[in-house]
């Protein structure tokens, strides 16, 4: 969500300034330069002390997010499931975010939220990597998300004690360890990825190798066994 402060300035020291020409005026003349040089700097003066008195009026406004377009069911319950809890989850981050006013925790929270939703984002859009993701799903995240509701609430208390400070402490050394644990489990979906474009880079390379397609820094070197059908690519 957005905020937009508006500031609004006093009137007072205008009015202030504009009292003292009309005082003057009517207590004393007007007719002279001196006259009007003198109540200029105390119109002025007046001016600068209700500028510092009366503070601007400041109000703001929050637009909130836009909501999210409602996911329709997918006719995969555990699909629909993940995708269910996984919007409960960012929006409890999003709370989470702007309850705490540590700036190194909301950064990690932001960080975590981050993840998460790319995590969901692919595994919405390719349901086999579901089983890649129960045990974060199980207990890595709802885990999580009961570390910073206990950071939250003893946060919130104002209270420093042996208790609360400690586990505080707890919360904030181990978040960093969270990301990264989290950043690791986004990277382990790609791995059948990566795995399939690592076999299609090796196919192309024999295979341009084979054709002579490859240049000076690929050349393919044919042997023959005794058979004369053997063929062996040094690359």
């Amino acid at each position: 969500m957005a905020t937009i402060k508006k500031v609004r300035k006093s009137t007072v020291p205008y009015y202030g300034a504009a009292a003292v020409w009309i005082v003057w005026a009517a207590l004393r003349d007007l007719y002279k330069p001196s006259h009007f040089a003198f109540v200029a700097v105390l119109s002025l003066g007046v001016f600068l002390l209700l500028r510092a008195v009366c503070k601007d009026e400041v109000t703001e406004t929050v637009i909130p997010d836009p909501p999210r377009e409602e996911e329709k069911p997918t006719g995969n319950a555990e699909l629909d499931k993940m995708i269910s809890d996984g919007q409960k989850a960012i929006s409890e981050m999003k709370r989470l975010d702007d309850a705490i006013e540590d700036e190194k925790i909301s950064r990690d929270i932001r960080r975590l939220e981050s993840v998460c939703r790319k995590i969901f984002d692919q595994v919405r859009a390719d349901p086999a990597k579901l089983s890649q993701i129960r045990q974060f799903m199980n207990y890595y995240l709802p885990t999580t998300l009961k570390l910073l509701n206990a950071y939250d609430r003893m946060d919130s208390t104002g209270v420093s004690g042996d208790n609360i400070t400690g586990t505080k402490e707890k919360v904030e050394n181990i978040l960093g360890t969270i990301v990264t644990a989290f950043e690791k489990q986004l990277d382990g979906l790609f791995g059948a990825d990566a795995l399939d474009i690592s076999t299609d880079i090796a196919v192309l390379e024999t295979m341009l190798a084979r054709e002579g397609l490859a240049g000076e820094k690929m050349e393919a070197e044919t042997t023959k066994n005794a058979d004369g059908t053997d063929i062996k690519l040094e690359l």
